[in-house]
């Protein structure tokens, strides 16, 4: 157990707000987009989900860390989001999975931090305008010099964060899910299906989530052109979540394009991915108010529900989606913005939310099973 230093820490928004609290894992200071987070659970994805890059994650629920740390886990080898926000953090892990408290963890891999904060009055003002940028400091220099640094840092949107993720060489991966527990549906064809996943961002989760039902997997990086992906003669193309404004991501609306002209290769995007190819097919996306992250929203159509894992700060515009090629399928029944898609001709589709559930419900692994689907058809 490793006590917390109660080092004052501040918190300072865009618009001149400033809260004061603790510091907790590294000391300095860090500026990223605020936002908020509404799971109970799964603080650790969260934190290393490559998604969260350039934000500074606050999580609504009250206390943090109880559970600890440990490897497994992990979405990616080391933390994304910039820095935590949190009302309590637990100083002590109890947990039979656990090998190291979150603020030990926070400290060793360079994440900075502030508890004690009023995540309440936090998020209402987040709910109430929206996003915006901010500065966790704890090496005691003032909120006007802070709220300077603020004036330099851009805007979430027009900014593409996938290159900055992404894998800059090819692997392979073959290893499915190494938790024990996990019982959900595994697959093995006798031929795994040859799968290139565009890495925009991915998590670790998805990609042992796609062995399970059966891929192969090839990951490019994001910037990968339409010569490279088809010289690995894939039987399906996955494009991946990630962070940042979609529309910003041209390399990957260019090969999203390029690859749609191959009408019979099937192609499944999830979040960023999803968003890509809506913009690859004729869409345009914009910035929600606040945006979807959490852990149970809602998302269907024509009388069925599933419980999602959602975390995004744009979505597609409905209305720009050409109805000749593309079906909505799922809304988000929260506020009716676009959660699936699919092409009308084409055996391709995308899904807003996160069917791999880490953390969250399993209601959507179906998709998965749906993209085999297509590519065992095709054989």
């Amino acid at each position: 157990m490793t006590a917390l230093n109660p080092c004052t820490a501040r918190l300072v928004l865009q618009d001149g707000t400033v809260l004061e609290g603790f510091a907790c894992g590294q000391r300095g200071s860090v500026v990223g987009e605020v936002v908020f987070n509404t799971g109970m659970t799964g603080y650790q994805e969260v934190l290393t989900d490559p998604s969260y890059s350039g934000q500074l994650i606050t999580f609504t629920y009250p206390e943090i860390g109880n559970t600890g740390v440990n490897p497994d886990d992990q979405e990616a080898d080391q933390p994304h989001a910039r820095g935590l926000i949190v009302r309590q953090l637990a100083p002590q892990a109890s947990n039979w999975r656990s090998q190291q408290s979150l603020p030990e963890w926070m400290e060793q891999n360079g994440v900075i931090g502030i508890h004690g904060v009023d995540t309440r009055a936090l998020v209402r003002h987040l709910r109430e305008l929206g996003p915006m940028n901010g500065v966790i400091s704890s090496d005691g220099r003032p909120a006007l010099e802070l709220l300077e640094d603020l004036k330099q840092a851009p805007s979430m949107e027009g900014l593409n964060l996938a290159d900055q993720v992404t894998t800059p060489t090819a692997y392979r991966w073959t290893k499915p899910c190494s938790v024990t527990f996990d019982q959900r549906f595994q697959t093995r064809p006798e031929r795994p299906y040859r799968v290139v996943a565009i890495d925009f961002g991915i998590k670790r989760a998805i990609l042992e989530r796609l062995v399970s039902h059966g891929c192969d997997l090839t990951v490019l990086p994001a910037n990968t052109d339409i010569n490279t992906v088809l010289s690995y003669e894939p039987e399906g193309v996955f494009l991946s979540n990630g962070p940042g404004d979609p529309a910003a991501v041209q390399s990957g609306i260019t090969l999203a394009r390029s690859l749609l002209e191959h009408r019979q290769l099937p192609m499944f995007g999830i979040c960023l991915g999803h968003q890509i190819l809506g913009l690859a097919l004729g869409g345009t996306t914009f910035k929600l108010a606040y945006g979807h992250r959490g852990l149970n929203h809602p998302c269907g159509s024509t009388g069925q529900v599933e419980i999602t894992s959602q975390n995004h700060g744009f979505a597609l515009d409905a209305a720009s989606l050409p109805e000749d090629k593309v079906e909505v399928t799922h809304f988000n029944l929260n506020d009716r913005t676009v959660a699936a898609l699919a092409h009308r001709n084409q055996p391709v589709f995308g899904v807003q939310y996160h069917p791999e559930a880490s953390p969250g419900p399993h209601d959507a692994d179906h998709h998965f099973a749906r993209f085999a689907g297509l590519m065992a058809d095709r054989r």
